[in-house]
């Protein structure tokens, strides 16, 4: 893939230093036109020499949840806590605000 490139890229780089007979009262056109040719050239030359995108990171599926709760030794169960919304004053007024009770 590499070789028709710079083969294409020489083409068009030879093409456009050589002045044309419209330009022949032009002195100094062919160099202007091989410089931006060669510009173009080396583009298209170091786009296709240049390093391919490196490859995606495979992060892989997550670890599956454990299947049980593994207690520690001597664990008792606290007391049981819910949420209720209880009245409160906050300096203004009373508010309601949700507020952990436990048994």
């Amino acid at each position: 893939m590499k070789c028709p490139i710079v083969v294409l890229a020489a083409a068009a780089l030879v093409a456009a230093a050589m002045p044309s007979a419209a330009q022949a009262h032009c002195r100094g056109c062919g160099v202007g036109l091989g410089i931006v040719g060669g510009v173009v050239a080396g583009a298209i030359i170091g786009s296709a020499i240049a390093a391919p995108p490196p490859p995606p990171i495979y992060y892989g599926p997550p670890p599956p949840p454990p299947d049980y709760y593994d207690e520690p030794i001597g664990y008792a169960p606290g007391p049981a806590c819910h949420i209720e919304t209880m009245q409160v004053w906050d300096g203004y007024g009373y508010r309601p605000r949700q507020t952990q009770v436990c048994d």
